[in-house]
């Protein structure tokens, strides 16, 4: 284990209102394999020609994405908006 966690940025609250309990669900299954990557998740997602920064990745299929910063000096992954396309 790498001792890196994951949060929601700023609140669960702002970030997953009105969404699908299962779209939530799966981007919290996401944040836990992200963490699981440590510092390579720098490298997930989209902008796929440079590292870190604000991440997007896809989620369900392309039905939507949720974007992201990974914060190596933290050991964490922020998630910061969900985009889901009903």
């Amino acid at each position: 284990m790498n001792g890196w966690t994951w949060e929601w940025n700023p609140s669960e609250a702002y970030v997953a209102q009105g969404l699908p309990t299962g779209v939530v669900a799966e981007v919290e299954r996401l944040a836990v394999e992200l963490a699981a990557l440590g510092h390579d998740a720098i490298k997930v997602g989209r902008p796929e020609d440079r590292e870190g920064g604000l991440r997007e990745f896809d989620i369900l299929s392309g039905r939507g994405f949720f974007s992201f910063l990974a914060v190596p000096r933290h050991e964490a992954i922020y998630i910061c908006s969900i985009t889901w396309y009903e």
